[in-house]
């Protein structure tokens, strides 16, 4: 089994060229069925996303399997792009670099940012498109199964995708959450309709928020996100009002001055009573006076302040990176000596059938003279069985060199050097 993969990605590619080179689903289908009719003993894999474009390819023979020049112009050419143009930015690997590759990418290990759930799904999505347009067969369906394996692996015996790095989820996984036990009876108020409101209501809802207010002074864009997230819209003037009524208040308007001053806040917690608030300022510059923060029943936290969470997350996820590389490293170790069982598996079954026709045909000729000479039935079974073990012995010292050289580069040599040595041909 012979592996290549062909791509360009972030670490090399601006995207303005990953931009050019991308493919739609469409395309993806369109461009796996040309690819079929241009190389037809090579399965392929196209993995298309904002971060990379990715050709797969597998083949059962060497010769068979286009070098990376040849791919990386059938992915070129599909957009009319020169592949001189793109050539210096190309990543491409070969063997079990590629099998490495591909397990490292949807264990995210490859990924912009380490740990980010979106890729796995990608990545058994661009093998689903493969496999309705039958370009994934055998090799193809070990390769990308084993690495979904692999980063469940890195998922359950890593930190790497339990710590969060982006603000709003820090704010309310590690902020909100310590701060309540449920969010089911809390009344929120988002301050803002922004893609960082949206981000941040997005996991309160995952984690049970029910009682959700959006003040905004766009009224049309507070609807939209309203409906989207089963909220109540509130006008800018009842601003005041929905303070002193909720348990969290999530800021992020675009303001270029804060929303809130101290003096503003105190009247407003008068009509609060002594219920404690936390407030998730994540407006850039901030919507809440810093002075805020010091009163006795208020916890702030602005952007700063979760970014600082963020970074240690962000080293933790990479100090994490290595014992997920070992994972990697130990599944492509089984992956490759799994598939050279395989792949001598018919050699040796064709050896043993060789050896057993023989051994047939020999004692079936000794048979014929020991029953014209009265020998009795144990004796001719006795000599059967004897038979038996002379070919186990003549077979057992070159099977157990292949099975101990099964992680070998010379395995395949040894293989061939076998098929010549006893004959055996397809």
């Amino acid at each position: 089994m012979h592996w290549s993969m062909v791509g360009w990605s972030h670490h090399h590619t601006p995207l303005d060229v990953r931009e050019k080179l991308a493919f739609s689903t469409e395309q993806v289908v369109d461009a796996l069925q040309k690819f079929c009719r241009q190389f037809p003993e090579t399965e392929a894999v196209l993995l298309s996303t904002c971060n990379r474009v990715e050709l797969y390819c597998a083949s059962a023979k060497a010769d068979m399997l286009p070098d990376s020049a040849a791919l990386g112009d059938f992915v070129t050419a599909y957009h009319s792009v020169q592949f001189d143009e793109v050539s210096q930015q190309l990543t491409a690997t070969s063997g079990p670099d590629t099998l490495k590759h591909l397990f490292m990418v949807a264990a995210s290990l490859d990924s912009m940012i380490v740990g980010e759930a979106q890729i796995l799904s990608q990545v058994k999505s661009a093998y689903e498109l493969a496999c309705q347009g039958e370009t994934a067969s055998t090799l193809m369906h070990r390769a990308f199964q084993r690495a979904t394996v692999v980063a469940r692996r890195v998922a359950n015996e890593t930190e790497i995708h339990r710590r969060r790095i982006s603000v709003p989820s820090v704010a309310v996984s590690e902020i909100a959450a310590d701060f309540f036990e449920h969010f089911d009876d809390k009344r929120i108020l988002l301050i803002g309709a922004g893609d960082m409101g949206m981000e941040t209501l997005r996991y309160l809802v995952d984690a049970g928020a029910k009682s959700i207010r959006i003040v905004n002074r766009n009224q049309v864009r507070a609807a939209a996100l309203a409906e989207q997230f089963n909220a109540e819209v509130k006008p800018w003037e009842q601003l005041d009002q929905c303070l002193a009524e909720s348990d969290l208040v999530v800021s992020t308007t675009s303001a270029t001055e804060p929303i809130m001053s101290l003096q503003r806040f105190k009247a407003i917690r008068n009509q609060r009573g002594s219920r404690a608030v936390l407030i998730l300022d994540l407006a850039v510059p901030r919507d809440f006076e810093t002075a805020i923060g010091e009163l006795s029943d208020v916890y702030l936290y602005s952007v700063d302040d979760l970014q600082q969470v963020c970074d240690r997350n962000i080293k933790a996820r990479q100090s994490e990176w290595p014992k997920a590389e070992q994972i990697v490293d130990a599944e492509i170790g089984k992956f490759l000596s799994e598939s050279v069982h395989r792949s001598s598996g018919p050699t040796i079954k064709k050896l043993r059938e060789q050896a057993e026709e023989v051994k047939r045909e020999e004692f079936e000729r000794l048979l014929s003279k020991l029953q014209s000479r009265g020998v009795d039935a144990q004796t001719v079974k006795e000599i059967d069985i004897a038979f038996g073990r002379l070919v186990n012995k003549i077979l057992h010292p070159p099977l157990t060199a292949l099975r101990e050289n099964s992680d070998s580069t010379h395995h395949a040599s040894m293989i061939d050097a076998l098929r010549k040595l006893f004959q055996i041909n397809d």
